[in-house]
Formats: C-alpha cells, structure tokens, sequence
C-alpha cells in the first residue's frame, strides 16, 4: 500500500476520533448488564473490549511498563496472549466510567501502538465498536470513507502477521463490492454491502454476513454454518 498523503492521514485520524467518540457515547449509556454481555470476540465480553480500546497508544516503553506492572501477563507470551492478557487486566482492575473517560480521552490524541500504524489503529476503532454494539443490537453508524480505507488495510495485509490476530475465515475465490463506497477486491461470486460489513468479514466477523448479500454471501452463509442473527424489534 502506498503511504498516505498528509490529507489522507488527517482523514484517518478524524475517523478515529469520531469512532471513539461515538463508541464511548454509547458505552455510557449501557446498564450493567449489558457490560457483562458476549462480544463478537471469542471469550470477550463488552467490558473486555472496551478495555482493550482503552490500550491503542502503547509505545514499547509503554508496553514495558504494564507488563512489568502486571507480570501475570508473561503467562501468555506472543501476540495475541499479549492482547487477551491486558484486556483481562484492564477489565479486572478499571471501572466502567473509567474505560468510558479513557477512551474519550483519546480523542485529539494521535498516537498508535508500537510496531503498526495508524490503521491499525483506524481498524480496532471501527471494527471493536461493532464487536460491542452488534451483539448488544445497537445502533453505532460506521462511516464509508474511514471504513474503505481500514477495509484497504485489511485486505492487502490478510497473508501478513498484522492478520493473524483474526479469526481466518475462506474468503479467497469471492468478490467484495462495497455499495456506499468505490470499493471492490477479489474475483468470484459476489459479496454486496456496506463497506463496514465487508471490513468486518475481512476481520474474521461472521455476524457481517447479516448485512451481505448476493450469491457469494449465500455461499459463505452455507460453508460457515451461519445463521442470520434475528433483528431487535422496535
């Protein structure tokens, strides 16, 4: 991928902005329960998510830091036990108006975790927002133009290490076309929708199937075993 103008780069960083905001508006409004509620993460509830999106600015000192402050977290060394294990630890240790106020406050604040860059930093926004509302049935409006460029990201990086933090699922031998967006990738059957959906399947959700259409969708709906997720009423 070619790297952003500095237009394109402050785009990106609006776009974070505007999910965190948007993201945190609605986790202040949550009952307790619904903090306690599954995600679309396998294990995570809705407060380990949240946890986990106060955790996007951690330069390796930072990182150092924390696991130096909570040695348990050797326990589960790589990266992905990294992920799990401070989450875990945020969750277990922060109450919920905290999480709420740090995310917020990462609004204006543009810096990303060590050793990725700042869509990688886009994507967790976009796509762990969705991780919390779309099992809650919320609404929480995921915007085309950040979402292609994440979609962008994910797609070019889907055989590099930045994806093996995704559940890989059979997307080779299928077409995506975004239709609120000018974006389309693959080759095969189609696979129409929002451009947020598609990041969402990129990233391993197959609850994004729920907003997909055309025949490649059906095909994927048929080789996953995925069943539409019924529609809140109201």
């Amino acid at each position: 991928m070619r790297p952003l103008t500095a237009l394109e780069t402050d785009a990106l960083w609006a776009g974070v902005d505007d999910q965190r905001t948007r993201t945190a508006d609605l986790l202040e409004g949550l009952m307790p329960a619904q903090w306690d509620h599954p995600s679309l993460c396998d294990g995570w509830t809705v407060r380990h998510v949240a946890a986990h999106l106060t955790l996007q600015e951690q330069g390796l000192g930072d990182l150092l830091g924390f696991v130096g402050r909570h040695p348990r977290m050797w326990r589960h060394p790589g990266l992905n036990g990294t992920i799990r294990s401070s989450a875990d630890v945020v969750a277990a240790v922060t109450t919920d108006d905290e999480i709420v106020r740090r995310i917020r406050a990462g609004v204006g604040r543009h810096r990303h975790n060590a050793f990725v860059t700042p869509l990688e930093t886009l994507t967790d926004a976009l796509v762990h927002g969705q991780d919390i509302a779309v099992p809650l049935g919320l609404p929480l409006q995921m915007r085309p133009g950040p979402s292609a460029l994440a979609a962008t990201r994910r797609w070019d990086t889907r055989r590099s290490w930045l994806a093996t933090v995704n559940r890989r699922l059979p997307l080779d031998g299928y077409s995506f076309c975004a239709t609120d967006a000018d974006w389309l990738r693959g080759e095969g059957p189609e696979v129409v929708g929002p451009v947020g959906a598609i990041l969402l399947l990129i990233t391993g959700r197959p609850a994004a199937l729920d907003r997909l259409e055309g025949p490649g969708a059906v095909a994927l709906r048929t080789r996953l075993g995925h069943r539409a997720t019924p529609r809140p009423r109201g």
